[in-house]
């Protein structure tokens, strides 16, 4: 039984789809695919359990590294998720966001993710979970882009230096709108969190997991929450 003090933020790091798909001898693609079908059940179940913000790492920095062949069917599959679950997150009332520097991306899938987004932002005025995508994501990445924008600001007059604080720098930041996770998870064994959200996640609980991402069930995510939930957070006190 799941207590009260769910977390309002859950992001997880959805690994492990290459590994899947060696294990059914399919190729990484179809592994790819496996594991974006399985995000609306994960969607569904933080709307179960009313948490209200889903980062989903999607495409970090560091997947340009991957073949051009995984690249195309990983901007494929972004465009067919948008496109086919759009009329069930707003008929949920569910909100798409993404962070990170799509501008990389082909203008298809730009031209794609820009129009869902604006559409859940109209048609969703209260909503109960907002998705947030990490797209071209990496912390290094946007640490890197905060901090030319506050030199640049310093440079133009427009910001004082003695005023800056932990608040001041999260105002930088792609996430500046989203309440930091209080509960990571990272399916697949591994046991780190690879540039994602690393200030952030300052104060997150962790939580990994062997299951691969595309078998990560409804049922192992509310175990999840409900190891959290168990938790006792601290943040440096007694």
């Amino acid at each position: 039984m799941i207590e009260q003090n769910t977390p309002i933020h859950v992001a997880i790091i959805m690994d492990g789809n290459g590994r899947w798909a060696k294990a059914h001898n399919k190729s990484r693609s179809y592994g790819h695919r496996a594991g974006s079908e399985n995000v609306i059940n994960i969607v569904e179940a933080s709307g179960e359990l009313n948490i209200k913000y889903l980062t989903l790492y999607a495409f970090s920095t560091e997947n340009w590294k991957r073949p051009e062949e995984e690249k195309k069917a990983l901007f494929q599959l972004l465009k067919e998720f948008y496109k086919k679950e759009i009329k069930r997150l707003i008929s949920n009332n569910i909100l798409v966001k993404h962070i990170g520097d799509i501008s990389l991306f082909p203008k298809d899938t730009i031209k794609t993710i820009e129009e869902t987004e604006k559409e859940t932002l109209e048609k969703c005025k209260n909503p109960i979970l907002t998705v947030v995508l990490a797209l071209n994501y990496g912390f290094r990445d946007e640490l890197k882009n905060a901090l030319k924008n506050i030199c640049y600001d310093a440079k133009n007059n427009k910001i004082d230096i003695e005023n800056i604080d932990e608040n001041f720098i999260q105002n930088y930041l792609y996430t500046k709108d989203i309440p930091d996770p209080d509960l990571i998870i990272r399916t697949s064994g591994e046991a780190r969190l690879s540039n994602f959200l690393m200030y952030q996640a300052s104060y997150s609980e962790l939580y990994f997991t062997d299951i691969l991402w595309p078998d990560f069930s409804k049922e192992d995510f509310k175990k999840a929450i409900e190891e959290y939930s168990n938790r006792n957070r601290r943040y440096g006190g007694l």
